[in-house]
C-alpha cells in the first residue's frame, strides 16, 4: 500500500510488481536505480523505469495502485514520487542492456539495473551533457557497491565512448582522500 511515507525503493517495489503480474517487464534506471544503489547519498525526485516488455493492462495496474497519468508522468496523491516511463529500448549509448538484477522482497519484485550499468549509466549523464551530479551519484552507487563495478571494464567503456580525460577525473574521485 503506497502511503506518504512510502519511499522511493517502497513505490518502485509496489509498481514494478503490479506491472509484472499483468505481463510488462520494468526496469528501475536513472538516478532512481542510482538512489536504489545508494539512497543515503542521493535521492531521486521521481521514479525511472523503462519497458523491456510489454503485456496488457499496464495502465490499470497503475490504477489500481492509485495512479493517475498528468501530462507524460503518473501521479499518486499520497507518493511524492512521480512515476515516468522513458521510452526504450533499455540502453546505455549505444549499448543495449538485456540484463538486470532481478530483487525479491515478500511478494514483491524489482528489476533494476546492476550497480555495474547503474554507475555507468550515470556517468553516461556527466561523459556527454557534463552533468555533474551525474558524476557524484556514479561515485555514490560504485563506492557503495564496489564488489560489483569493474573499474577496468568502466575504463575501457569509457575509451570505447572516446571519455578517458573525463574517466580520469571520475577515477580520481574514487580514490579515497589522504
Amino acid at each position: 500500500m503506497i502511503s506518504s511515507e512510502s519511499t522511493l525503493t517502497d513505490v518502485a517495489f509496489e509498481v514494478c510488481t503490479a506491472l509484472d503480474r499483468t505481463g510488462f517487464v520494468a526496469v528501475l534506471t536513472g538516478g532512481s536505480a542510482a538512489t536504489y544503489y545508494a539512497p543515503e547519498a542521493y535521492q531521486s525526485l521521481d521514479i525511472d523505469f523503462v519497458l523491456t516488455f510489454q503485456g496488457k493492462g499496464g495502465e490499470a495496474a497503475l490504477r489500481s495502485l492509485g495512479f493517475r497519468r498528468k501530462a507524460d508522468f503518473y501521479v499518486h496523491p499520497q507518493s511524492r514520487f512521480p512515476l515516468e516511463f522513458p521510452p526504450g529500448p533499455l540502453a546505455i549509448g549505444d549499448d543495449l542492456v538485456t540484463t538486470w538484477r532481478t530483487v525479491r522482497r515478500d511478494d514483491e519484485t524489482l528489476h533494476v539495473l546492476t550497480p555495474f550499468d547503474s554507475c555507468r549509466d550515470r556517468l553516461a549523464s556527466y561523459l556527454y551533457w557534463n552533468d555533474l551530479s551525474g558524476l557524484e551519484q556514479a561515485l555514490h552507487v560504485h563506492r557503495a557497491h564496489a564488489h560489483d563495478v569493474d573499474l577496468e571494464r568502466l575504463r575501457d567503456w569509457c575509451r570505447q565512448e572516446r571519455q578517458l580525460t573525463k574517466f580520469e577525473l571520475y577515477e580520481a574521485r574514487l580514490r579515497p582522500a589522504r
